[in-house]
């Protein structure tokens, strides 16, 4: 005669099996490692010790650790809005660039290892792809083609860029809000003092301001009105 099978309650159950790794888990803790560690501290043996995996077995999925990077890079484009045109017509290039620029400044705020890592990998990924094409639209609605739409596009990427890799410096170097606003102080009371030497810069700077928002739109819109005088020649 056979046992009664135990109830499901009184058994000791062994553990469910780990689900194979996919690109898709791997690229997620990349990204976390990424924000955490930075591009210096990314290692696939750190990568594998977050997802429980060997560090080979990683291989298996993405070849090299570059290409984690191209992966990791196209993920967090998604974060950068990409609406629907409310209408048919062609974008109002100002708004469609300023919005773009707006939304990659905050991403790169979230994750500063972008500023490291764009300008080194191609940025080829269907995220990046998406939003660099409705890019360019807008610039090619507006009456750029050829070389000087790409110098557009690049003026405005570039401005972007490179306050974000300032702005991500200096907020990783300056954490005390009280000690930020001494050194300013100090600084502009110095050239304050040196009027005679800089008369410009002791005139027309404001380095107790430290409204990186303000500072930011304020460049863009220089930056755009140069492309919008550009087009009216």
């Amino acid at each position: 005669m056979s046992r009664p099978h135990p109830a499901v309650w009184l058994r000791d159950e062994p553990p469910p099996r780990r689900p194979r790794l996919t690109r898709e888990r791997i690229t997620e803790a990349a990204v976390a490692l990424l924000d955490a560690e930075g591009v210096p501290g990314f290692s696939m043996r750190r990568l594998a010790a977050r997802l429980g995996a060997g560090t080979m077995s990683l291989y298996e999925y993405v070849p090299a650790k570059e290409d984690l990077f191209d992966l990791a890079l196209d993920t967090v484009m998604a974060e950068i809005d990409l609406p629907e045109p409310a209408t048919a017509r062609p974008p109002d290039w100002r708004a469609e660039l300023t919005r773009q620029a707006v939304q990659s400044r905050r991403v790169m705020r979230r994750h500063p290892w972008m500023t490291e890592l764009i300008g080194t990998r191609p940025l080829l990924g269907p995220n990046a792809l998406s939003r660099s094409e409705r890019f360019h639209a807008a610039l090619a609605a507006a009456g750029f083609a050829g070389a000087e739409l790409v110098a557009a596009a690049g003026a405005v990427s570039s401005y972007v860029h490179g306050y974000v890799v300032t702005e991500n410096v200096w907020r990783t170097r300056m954490r005390d809000p009280a000690e930020e606003r001494e050194l300013r102080r100090r600084a502009q009371e110095y050239l304050a003092g040196e009027s005679g030497r800089y008369p410009v810069l002791s005139e027309h700077s404001r380095l107790e301001d430290a409204d990186f928002d303000a500072g930011f739109r304020s460049g863009l819109e220089i930056v755009l009105d140069g492309i919008a005088a550009r087009l009216t020649r």
